[in-house]
């Protein structure tokens, strides 16, 4: 029987002498920041009928905001993305095509997967009794988090161009993207905003979230030290507090249900600011972080995380929905399907996080088939692949709210 010490012991045993530990350790920060994220600032209402609605204690208490600044890692997921790209277009073996085509279906075997799955459970579902409002609701969190595997394959193409910018212009690579995003913003939130079209913001998605991709591309290329770290900790951290402070800015760094600003859907250029300022605590933190990770029963649940990462990314939200479906049978239960309008609900909240872990850990057993490549070459397996692509395709049209 394989004990946990075993297990650790062939992790390290398997680890490479070369693998950059602090990069993987980075990786799985911020890869656990998102369901965290999602969990603790995400709950519901549960109306008359018996139906779940999204809701948020950040509606309730501003206050709370801060804690997404500390949850809202995706400026590192980038960063750390851009670097890894770098090193593996380095070591491609054949064509620049190719090497992105086998990137991009890594990518999306698990998002086809998730996406496929809840198309075929929702007339089950419905079947059973679940309304077509929690449906919604819970087709419109399940997708939520795949628009990022969209920007970060849009973002991945451009890995080649990012090189020759890290190259021609050092550090400096990524500063055009963020005034780029600061001209949108001004745009759209300045003495003239109300003359300027509603699909403005838009521009801000791909240099918003290029703005990290190329701070990873030019760190990876070397092209970023100790000194330039230093200029985005503080930099960032200045901007950061100019905007929230003279600029009012909205606080939260993720969607708040009713107010008129966001600053994640798209990118502002808050966004970049805490960005940059992880960006350079990262580089900065580095050594250490590789030095800790050094220890063998520390470096184990970093390997299994990254193993895990896109199950994580596209099944963490259909975990709290486990919980929080059969749950609004029952009525209103604390944590769950009660308003998150309280202190005491965050507190309880808490408590269920255990559970959802539970749960996402049950379906990834079986959802990690996904992540392994699918079997081609044979009828069977071509009319799958068709079946699950138009499952897929069926499913976001409802999420988005199109059917």
């Amino acid at each position: 029987m394989t004990t946990l010490a075993t297990t650790i012991e062939k992790i390290e045993a398997r680890t490479p002498a070369h693998r950059d530990r602090a990069i993987d350790g980075l990786r799985a920060l911020a890869l656990l920041a998102v369901p965290t994220g999602h969990w603790l600032l995400g709950g519901f209402t549960l109306d008359a009928g018996g139906a779940l609605h999204n809701a948020s204690p950040l509606a309730a208490f501003g206050g709370f905001a801060p804690v997404s600044w500390v949850l809202q890692m995706l400026g590192i997921f980038f960063l750390v993305g851009g670097y890894a790209s770098v090193l593996s277009y380095r070591r491609r073996t054949s064509t620049t095509a190719a090497w992105l085509r086998q990137r991009v279906v890594r990518l999306g075997r698990p998002v086809l997967g998730v996406t496929a799955v809840w198309a075929a459970a929702m007339p089950l579902l419905y079947v059973l009794g679940v309304p077509e409002t929690t449906l919604r609701t819970g087709s419109t969190l399940v997708i939520q988090p795949l628009w990022f595997v969209g920007v970060y394959t849009v973002v991945t193409a451009l890995t080649p161009y990012c090189v020759r910018v890290a190259h021609t212009m050092g550090g400096w690579a990524a500063a055009p993207l963020l005034v780029s995003v600061a001209v949108v913003d001004f745009l759209r939130y300045g003495p003239h905003a109300d003359t300027m079209p509603s699909w403005l913001s838009m521009v801000n998605i791909l240099p918003g979230w290029l703005f990290a991709y190329q701070l990873g591309v030019s760190w990876g290329e070397g092209r970023i030290g100790r000194r330039g770290a230093r200029v985005l900790l503080i930099g960032g951290t200045l901007l950061f507090a100019a905007l929230l402070v003279v600029f009012h800015y909205p606080a939260s760094m993720v969607g708040v249900p009713g107010e008129a600003r966001t600053n994640s859907h798209p990118p502002s250029l808050l966004v970049l600011a805490l960005a940059a300022a992880q960006s350079g605590a990262a580089i900065l933190l580095r050594d250490r972080i590789g030095r800790l990770l050094s220890r063998p029963a520390l470096w184990a649940p970093v390997v299994v995380i990254n193993l895990c990462a896109m199950t994580i990314l596209c099944w963490h939200q259909t975990a709290m929905l486990a919980a929080a479906v059969p749950a609004s049978f029952l009525g209103p239960v604390a944590g769950l399907t009660t308003s998150p309008d309280s202190l005491g609900w965050i507190v309880v909240r808490l408590t269920w996080m255990p559970l959802f872990a539970t749960l996402l850990v049950l379906i990834g057993w079986y959802a990690r088939r996904f992540d392994a490549p699918w079997q081609t070459g044979t009828r069977a397996s071509k009319a799958r692949r068709a079946a699950a692509g138009l499952l897929a395709a069926g499913f976001a049209v409802f999420a988005l709210g199109l059917a």
